[in-house]
């Protein structure tokens, strides 16, 4: 369900957090949807459990992910729409980026076929 990349620059708790808003906006997890335990996360991750429940309080302070006390974590009802909304607030970032690529000297058509090739993919 989840792969951490211990080589990575990342930190753990981002991965995982990362994993999760993916793995919601794929359909992958839904609505209700029950996380891991932070004990069974960890053992199956070899990650020291602090740094899942750093992760999980992330999520949880996001609204992606809403804690039951004595019943575990689940998928928020309204994850979608945040990770979503979320997910829009890069466009200000993408064109800062075509913005350098075009300054690089990489035409419109380049840049257009590169992203329809993502969108194939997708």
């Amino acid at each position: 369900m989840f792969v951490i990349d211990v080589m990575s620059r990342v930190p753990v708790y981002e991965q995982l957090i990362k994993q999760v808003e993916d793995q919601v906006l794929t359909g992958i997890m839904r609505e209700g949807d029950k996380m891991p335990s932070v004990r069974s996360l960890s053992m199956e991750l070899s990650t020291n459990p602090n740094t899942i429940q750093k992760a999980y309080t992330e999520l949880d302070r996001r609204g992606i992910i809403v804690s039951v006390p004595g019943k575990g974590s689940f998928i928020s009802s309204g994850a979608v729409r945040i990770v979503e909304e979320k997910s829009k607030d890069k466009l200000g970032e993408l064109k800062e980026i075509v913005t350098q690529l075009a300054y690089a000297g990489m035409s419109k058509s380049e840049i257009i076929d590169m992203i329809e090739e993502v969108y194939k993919k997708v």
